[in-house]
């Protein structure tokens, strides 16, 4: 049972906006607790730092709020640990009295389709890492392509296809690296295609990124009139969703207006299904698609015509996947931990004692940030009642698990290097009156935040 006269002690593994919001949601809490977050990376937020695109401000801006979560006393930051390698479940078992998981998704769905692994085929993340600045990805990207496909239509596959068609210089006043303004600047890219399988009532874009594709004075977005179609369930979809229905009536806006004279042409495809990547000597050549129609439900079904459209690159926007934890049941089929409102089953069914999962992990990857949120309550919702019963830990003293970081040899960031590393970017970045300039090595990252200060 836990010593109820000292503060609840848990750990997060996974310090983005999942695991952010589940420290809020348990120091709003009645209960007293201390809470360590755990981040593989040397800085905090996450997804808002390495999935976000860098043209996206509005969206940068939930820093700030989670910015004054990270500054109360209860949570304690704990950077550039990768869990699994540099600490396990037994040692986190050992210094707290509950851990959860909120380590969300950075890969990509796979899609089966012939022709995928060809040269010049991408998944969006692996182009969302490079043009983000992730330390972990190579720093050059090849932009060759003078025609690409992204296939998708939901938020990822716009960032992608909007990122490819504008300009380097367009770009370069946000916090993009020079590796990525380099490669950006030397982009063949003219016309980007982006192909949804449903119609324009099944698309997956929030009203507000879609209509952000056309404010780029370098982007012409052209949507092809005999896309405009709507079923029964696509009807129903409208009424029932006005994000839907302003989805709709901007596609439908765009497919009626005369085309203007941008250099870039981002054209907006729906009833095309991706059938296969086509090749020559190992590089894509081509995209076919079939042609689909709408089945009456808002669903679709092949109408046995094909499309061949001249691309050299074909990117993948199909999903993000969560990855497997070590030593927690993983379901491969879905990408997350199986679980009952957070709590983490074991292969019975069982709730797996004290161990809980937020976000992504949790639930797949879908909806906005916001969403995680709701999903964190949840969680700590449950947490919170089954505290009484959980195990008290060998060591639960803050201390405990610094000497072992610290007798590893790890070389840790805190929330105290998160500002100093803050103050570098921002420093970088202040001679071409720019926000800031992201520091990519992850080595530069550690030495600007001065690892082991507290």
């Amino acid at each position: 049972m836990t010593d109820q006269t000292r503060p609840l002690r848990v750990a997060i593994v996974g310090a983005g906006p999942a695991g952010i919001y589940a420290a809020d949601a348990l120091m709003k809490s009645d209960a007293e607790v201390s809470i360590d977050l755990f981040e593989r990376m040397p800085a905090p937020f996450g997804l808002i730092r390495y999935g976000v695109a860098p043209d996206h401000p509005r969206i940068k801006g939930i820093i700030t709020a989670l910015h004054k979560v990270l500054d109360k006393d209860a949570v304690r930051l704990l950077g550039n640990i990768d869990y699994g390698t540099d600490i396990n479940l037994e040692d986190l078992r050992r210094f707290y009295d509950a851990v959860i998981f909120s380590t969300g998704a950075n890969a990509d769905r796979a899609l089966d389709i012939p022709g995928i692994d060809l040269d010049g085929s991408y998944g969006a993340a692996d182009f969302v890492s490079w043009y983000d600045g992730h330390p972990d990805v190579p720093r050059t990207w090849p932009l060759e392509a003078e025609k690409v496909a992204v296939l998708g239509v939901g938020n990822v596959a716009l960032d992608v296809a909007r990122v490819l068609a504008k300009t380097g210089d367009e770009l370069l006043p946000t916090e993009i690296p020079a590796n990525v303004y380099e490669g950006l600047k030397s982009n063949k890219a003219v016309e980007v295609h982006v192909f949804g399988r449903r119609g324009p009532a099944q698309a997956k874009f929030t009203p507000l990124e879609l209509r952000e594709l056309d404010h780029s004075p370098n982007i012409e977005v052209i949507v092809d009139p005999e896309d405009i179609d709507y079923d029964e369930g696509s009807e129903a979809a409208r009424r029932a969703s006005k994000q839907v229905d302003m989805v709709a009536n901007t596609l439908q806006d765009w497919a009626i207006r005369d085309q203007g004279n941008r250099p870039h042409k981002l054209f907006l495809h729906f009833f095309e299904s991706p059938h296969e990547i086509v090749g020559e000597d190992g590089k894509v050549v081509g995209l076919r698609t079939e042609r689909t129609e709408l089945d009456g439900t808002g669903n679709v079904r092949g109408t046995g015509k094909f499309n061949d459209w001249d691309v050299q690159a074909v990117y993948r926007a199909v999903g993000y996947l969560s990855q497997n934890i070590p030593s927690i049941p993983f379901d491969d089929q879905a990408g997350t931990v199986p679980n009952e409102a957070g709590r983490v089953l074991d292969a019975n069914g069982k709730h797996l004692s004290a161990t809980y999962v937020t976000g992504w992990i949790k639930r797949g990857p879908v909806g906005l940030i916001g969403h995680t949120k709701g999903d964190a309550n949840e969680t700590i919702a449950c947490l919170l009642e089954d505290a009484p019963n959980f195990d008290e830990p060998a060591d639960p003293s803050p201390d405990a698990v610094i000497e072992l970081l610290e007798g590893r040899g790890i070389p840790y960031t805190t929330w105290q290097g998160w500002y100093r590393l803050d103050a570098h970017e921002r420093s970088l970045g202040e001679p071409e009156g720019r926000e800031r300039v992201k520091v990519v090595e992850r080595e530069d990252m550690l030495r600007a935040s001065e690892p082991h200060k507290a």
